[in-house]
């Protein structure tokens, strides 16, 4: 059997931004349904972060989140599984409260499997652990579960120290790697950078969600219960696009910017020795084609240029907030020292 594998799609993503819901339905209508049809895949497993706010859903979102994704997968009747993640869950010391209440399938009865707690379950014959989001009301029964399952193969959303979470940003929280080590495989979301150790993948984002993800892989994965082995199917659309501007080097009177169309795009300027031609491409950027932004950046120092204030909006509490945007920065700065300062003076500052 092959399983389609998804994770961290995080519908509603950017503040329900219109042009980030045409760019995500881009990925199901050209690659992910496709894909699906052409090889006769019926089984879905979904590893977390289904939707990208944790306290509401934007009734547009909801919407296109139905027509483009949950009705589809109904009408080619795809047995689909839910692991929950931590943005599927109202409160974070439980995971009973989910946008999956709100979601049913259209006979009522049948699937999806929604997965609140850890649950292995059999596939043509293969055990698989299944592990959402642990949080303090399932800790005990996770770590139990992942002790003493019987399954070779888990996957989950997970939280495990040592991975890369944005380039040049390690996680230095939750379980460790050790925990894994009886286990053949590990699939999780939660992380968007794609990254393993040659047991535990993390299998990063479909498509680009923030200027983090700019220049990552992107692309589902497909799991095959006979011979266990994972493969991905790459997305190639992209949404965030740079121009490195140098007059010196090209002349940009003449460059296509078709391959810019319907993309943010950062113009980090090199060399500028005419004024007049720079101010003409810029004009054509804007005017020639359909950009979401064209952001010019002078000043390579400039980390506000850098940020996408857009992630902050996902309904997090204060420090949360202050983490994604140091992980939104499009920055060769370590993000990891920059995420510990905000932490120890975020702590100096509430014990005053």
């Amino acid at each position: 059997m092959k399983i389609a594998l998804l994770n961290d799609t995080h519908f509603g993503a950017r503040n329900d931004n219109p042009a980030f819901i045409k760019y995500f339905n881009r990925f199901y209508d050209e690659i992910f349904f496709p894909y699906l049809a052409e090889h006769n895949i019926t089984n879905l497993i979904h590893l977390g972060d289904v939707v990208d706010r944790r306290k509401f859903i934007n009734y547009n979102t909801a919407h296109n989140f139905q027509e483009k994704f949950w009705k589809r997968l109904w009408d080619n009747k795809i047995d689909t599984h839910i692991i929950l993640g931590n943005h599927d869950t109202y409160y974070k010391n439980t995971n009973s409260v989910n946008f999956t209440h709100l979601i049913k399938t259209f006979d009522g009865v049948h699937e999806p499997f929604i997965y609140e707690k850890p649950a292995t379950i059999n596939f043509d014959g293969l055990d698989i652990l299944l592990l959402p989001w642990i949080c303090p009301e399932t800790e005990e029964e996770s770590l139990h579960a992942i002790d003493n399952s019987n399954a070779q193969i888990a996957m989950g959303h997970l939280e495990v120290k040592g991975f890369e979470m944005h380039k040049g940003h390690f996680n230095e929280h939750g379980l460790e790697i050790s925990q894994f080590n009886r286990f053949e495989k590990v699939l999780s979301g939660h992380f968007h950078r794609k990254s393993d150790n040659g047991t535990i993948y993390y299998l990063g984002t479909q498509y680009e969600i923030t200027w983090s993800d700019y220049r990552c892989p992107k692309g589902f994965h497909i799991f095959d219960t006979d011979t266990r082995e994972l493969t991905r199917i790459s997305n190639p659309i992209r949404m965030f696009r740079k121009i490195v501007y140098n007059d010196k080097k090209e002349n940009y009177l003449k460059k296509d910017i078709q391959e810019f169309n319907n993309t943010h795009i950062k113009v980090i300027v090199e060399e500028k020795t005419d004024v007049n031609q720079f101010n003409d491409f810029l004009d054509r950027l804007h005017n020639d084609i359909s950009t979401y932004e064209v952001n010019v950046i002078e000043d390579s120092y400039n980390i506000n240029a850098t940020a996408d204030v857009n992630v902050l909006d996902q309904g997090e509490d204060t420090k949360t907030f202050l983490e994604n945007y140091i992980n939104s920065l499009d920055t060769e700065l370590d993000k990891g020292k920059l995420v510990a300062h905000m932490r120890e003076f975020y702590n100096e500052v509430q014990d005053k």
